[in-house]
């Protein structure tokens, strides 16, 4: 047997070690989430926002939030770019180290909360926070620590339900007007105080609108509705 076929031997034995797997990665051949029920997705999402990011990023500083195994940390990686990856859960941070080790990816892999960005104590020049935001039970105050540290765009993806029209909402409204709320157009959330897919921390699902409308009011502008759930931001100071 080769040297070759033994390294991805040992690499397949390792990734089944670490799994099961969220993100699916391609360590020299062996792939870690062949199966996923949810396909190639994340390729399919890193298609729609690929062109927000230089193709040199040598020198660029990148913030990924939830980071989990690490898709997201290697794309930006792979173009230079000096990648800080947190996610809370020790189990990702596990998957992503090896993922680094395999792929000899200099990025830094930190267990820290959403919440806690602040003690990082210092700016990036992109932030990514996909597929975080429904996770949380907190998500406005998430993203008000976040939205601070983003010092060129920040990539926000979350899971979206309900009406995709996102209508034009007045400064204020009188109090006794209520049929503003059941418009298609108008910011909502939907709570799931139980279960959602099985899983018990997906706490909030908001409407289109009711995404832009929070990233919104964290402070950041909105340039671009790239896709489904999926914004590009800037700095609310300026381009």
């Amino acid at each position: 047997m080769g040297q070759a076929v033994q390294a991805q031997e040992a690499i397949a034995s390792r990734v089944e070690a670490l799994g099961p797997w969220f993100h699916d990665l391609d360590l020299q051949g062996v792939r870690t989430a062949p199966d996923h029920p949810l396909g190639r997705f994340h390729h399919d999402i890193w298609s729609t926002i690929e062109h927000v990011f230089p193709a040199d990023m040598s020198g660029a500083t990148v913030l990924d939030i939830g980071c989990n195994g690490g898709f997201y940390t290697f794309q930006l990686w792979s173009r230079g770019a000096r990648v800080t990856g947190i996610d809370h859960d020790p189990r990702y941070l596990a998957q992503a180290r090896y993922a680094a080790e395999v792929l000899e990816a200099d990025v830094e892999l930190l267990e820290l909360d959403a919440y806690d960005v602040e003690r990082l104590g210092r700016g990036f020049d992109y932030v990514l926070f996909m597929g975080v935001l429904y996770h949380l039970r907190h998500p406005l105050l998430a993203l008000d620590r976040i939205a601070p540290l983003a010092r060129r765009r920040a990539v926000v993806q979350s899971l979206v339900a309900g009406p995709e029209h996102q209508g034009d909402v007045a400064e204020d409204y009188d109090f006794r007007e209520r049929a503003i709320f059941d418009q298609a157009g108008f910011p909502g959330m939907y709570f799931v105080e139980h279960r959602y897919a099985g899983d018990p921390t997906n706490w909030w699902v908001p409407n289109e609108a009711g995404l832009a409308a929070m990233i919104r009011s964290s402070g950041m502008v909105i340039e671009e509705h790239a896709g489904p759930g999926i914004y590009v931001c800037r700095p609310g100071g300026g381009a």
